[in-house]
């Protein structure tokens, strides 16, 4: 078992549905948790897939709902994005960007392979002054209601397997290839330095 609380971020292209569901199971679990995307802007379903709702990190997900009452209240209902707008806010209020982070983590998921590459180039790009050690691991998680519920219930599971570790450096590998073979799901993980 762990000897500190296990501080552990959750990344995915916007903050909005992968990385907040899985947000919202670790929290519930008891985790210290963070949530974070990588792009360079948030982009939410639109009227077509040319026609996306776009907004930048600092809107909040209040604003974003009232954007898309004002737009179409039956749409945004319908394809469920006011009710992830309204479970995001209880979370926290607003998405946030993981480029911008300067939290440290133990653990870092990211629910595809894109954002994982990302992140891992972004710590690679920092200037490594702790030498303290994060694990990044991605399992890709499809981006949509049903599959980030799975996913984040997965990444429950992963972290509760890690929290209970004798050795988390040492036991990652053999837990990850136990995750594997249970879910049917390829994980990817590589250690960064701070």
């Amino acid at each position: 078992m762990l000897s500190q609380p296990l501080r552990v971020a959750v990344v995915c292209s916007n903050n909005q549905n992968r990385s907040m569901e899985a947000h919202a199971v670790l929290s519930r679990k008891g985790f210290c948790v963070s949530s974070y995307g990588t792009g360079t802007r948030v982009k939410l379903p639109g009227p077509t897939p040319q026609q996306p709702n776009v907004y930048d990190f600092h809107t909040t997900y209040e604003q974003m709902r009232q954007d898309l009452l004002r737009k179409d209240p039956r749409l945004y209902t319908r394809n469920g994005l006011l009710g992830l707008l309204d479970r995001n806010q209880r979370i926290k209020p607003r998405p946030e960007r993981f480029q911008s982070c300067q939290d440290a983590f133990d653990l870092i998921l990211t629910c595809d392979e894109g954002v994982y590459d990302l992140v891992v180039a972004e710590l690679s790009s920092r200037e490594q002054v702790t030498r303290q050690p994060v694990h990044v691991v991605n399992v890709d998680i499809a981006d949509d209601a049903e599959e980030a519920i799975v996913g984040a219930l997965l990444l429950g599971e992963l972290c509760q397997r890690l929290r209970d570790a004798e050795d988390l450096d040492h036991d990652i590998g053999r837990l990850l290839q136990d995750m594997e073979q249970k879910s049917g799901r390829p994980f990817l993980h590589t250690v960064c330095f701070y």
